[in-house]
């Protein structure tokens, strides 16, 4: 064989050997940018949306490692949790479970109830975590199901906090209402429920210029309220500290709208009739008999607008 028919034949079988992976390069969802672009294009996201990809952290997933992918727009902000290998080949958009624990472990040691306001029974079996905010038309609806129905169908077996979360980018009054809550609240813990209810029934009449003189209208008919005192708390915003502090845990639970209930932690972001409502309870009373590992013992959105993003659709929605 010649020297040069020798070194074709080498040069030919170098090059089947290298073989095409040296001319496409393999991705890799470990490279920050990689995975940016990638949930952009899975999801739509324009350049008006900023995208931020965090450093992998371990994941309870075996062979995994956790990336979150924070997307904002302005206000509106949101999470995505994803699964990547640590090939980086193949990316999971899921939920790991411990078949040993509460499916909603982590939601739950994320609900704060201490000195909130409450109704029902300490120490039930079922236990209400509802986020709302007092401008919000749906939060109204849902406000006076839960008012009409909760403790008459359920005297010991329920127990419902109150927490805020006002929507300040589309809501205007929102937050002030949840500070003269808070207020009331501090004044006298069995008035909020009064205040509570009435908000809801006067929200259409309510306008950012109106509202402290609405309350204090209110609170004129209140005999267990001084008025003089509510006043105060609200012109100083005194309360205010206490609704950021609930905003923060619902930030923290990755809450995007209003209202946002949660049934021993059992996360319900959307509204609910109360058929549907009760038959949760119902099925958390009967199995809390026996699992004991939850209840007091343990249309408004600010979400971000992308065509790509999968709807979500009310549970248990007759």
């Amino acid at each position: 064989m010649s020297r040069t028919l020798l070194l074709s034949v080498t040069a030919a079988l170098l090059f089947a050997a290298a073989g095409p992976s040296q001319d496409v390069q393999k991705k890799s969802a470990l490279d920050k940018a990689v995975l940016e672009a990638y949930v952009r294009h899975l999801y739509v996201m324009n350049s008006q949306i900023s995208v931020q990809v965090s450093d992998p952290k371990p994941s309870e997933a075996p062979g995994f490692v956790e990336v979150v992918v924070h997307a904002s727009k302005g206000d509106a902000a949101q999470d995505f949790p994803f699964l990547v290998s640590k090939d980086g080949s193949k990316v999971l958009q899921a939920v790991v479970y411990d078949i040993n624990s509460n499916p909603f472990k982590t939601d739950l040691g994320k609900l704060k109830t201490e000195f909130q306001p409450s109704l029902g029974t300490p120490g039930a079996p079922v236990v209400l975590v509802a986020f709302s905010d007092f401008e919000c038309p749906v939060c109204k609806t849902e406000a006076t199901m839960l008012r009409q129905n909760l403790v008459s169908a359920y005297p010991t077996q329920v127990r419902l906090y109150a927490k805020d979360f006002p929507l300040d980018s589309i809501h205007q009054w929102a937050r002030h209402a949840a500070i003269a809550g808070r207020c009331v609240f501090r004044q006298n813990s069995s008035a909020y429920w009064s205040y509570y209810d009435w908000i809801y029934a006067h929200q259409a009449d309510i306008t950012p210029p109106n509202l402290k003189n609405k309350v204090m209208e209110w609170a004129k008919g209140e005999k267990d309220i001084d008025a003089l005192q509510l006043g105060r708390c609200i012109d100083t915003k005194a309360t205010e500290a206490e609704v950021n502090k609930s905003v923060a845990e619902g930030h923290a639970l990755e809450i995007v709208g209003t209202p946002t209930l949660f049934v021993n932690g059992r996360r319900i972001a959307s509204s609910i009739d109360w058929p549907s409502l009760r038959s949760i309870i119902d099925y958390e009373i009967e199995y809390q008999k026996t699992a004991k590992n939850a209840g007091e013992d343990c249309g408004c959105e600010l979400k971000l607008d992308t065509p790509g993003l999968p709807q979500k659709t009310p549970p248990f929605k007759k």
